[in-house]
């Protein structure tokens, strides 16, 4: 190859990847959320940090309301990833519902305690049942579906009714996993939640085990 041919070096480093306007937004709008809270966010002051118009933001969230449910709905996909990896593990599945159960009520903690004010979003979503929350139970609740399906198809689990198994779980881990009692529960020390859910947990995989639903 010629001199000419040999491409120059860029003394910057790699170009750098350029980010959408989509997702510019949501980075300002969740560290505005942090600092700020929902209700003193506001367009204006995220768009000016993104470096637009207030009306461009429009173009990729009609409102206020649903641009900080995407900065929330972005952390409940993080949560569901992680639980679609548990669910996908080749693990025995009393282990997997007992990682899920755990995976959750951690996930939902952690975020009430480091991030409070997205918490307070999807705590708001979940009681005026917003679409990220109905989404997001939905996808929650076909996971635990799985895992309690592959329980049942290797004898694990010999429940005597499949969906009353099923709602029997939900019903057991409440106090841990709904995000309002998540919230109500945060000044409690964590070591305490944690012993109580581990009882109740053996609780469920015993009761599950051995048909007692």
């Amino acid at each position: 190859m010629s001199p000419l041919a040999t491409p120059l070096a860029n003394p910057a480093g790699p170009a750098t990847r350029r980010v959408s306007p989509e997702t510019r937004l949501l980075q300002v709008a969740a560290e505005h959320l942090g600092r700020f809270g929902a209700r003193r966010l506001t367009v204006v002051g995220v768009a000016e940090e993104a470096g637009m118009t207030h009306a461009n933001v429009y173009r990729y969230f009609p409102s206020k309301a649903e641009l900080i449910d995407a900065v929330a709905g972005q952390w409940l996909k993080e949560v569901e990833a992680s639980l679609s990896d548990i669910a996908d593990s080749p693990d025995p599945a009393d282990d997997k519902l007992e990682r899920f159960v755990l995976a959750i009520a951690r996930q939902y903690r952690e975020c009430a305690e480091r991030n409070a004010h997205v918490f307070d979003v999807y705590v708001a979503a979940v009681e005026h049942s917003r679409d990220i929350a109905r989404k997001h139970r939905t996808r929650q609740l076909r996971l635990l579906e799985r895992v309690i399906d592959e329980g049942v198809t290797t004898e694990v689990f010999n429940p005597r009714d499949r969906d009353r198994a099923i709602a029997f779980v939900i019903d057991a881990v409440q106090r841990f996993v709904n995000p309002a009692m998540v919230r109500i529960d945060v000044r409690v020390p964590r070591a305490v939640l944690d012993e109580r859910l581990n009882v109740m947990l053996r609780v469920v995989l015993r009761s599950l085990a051995v048909g007692q639903v």
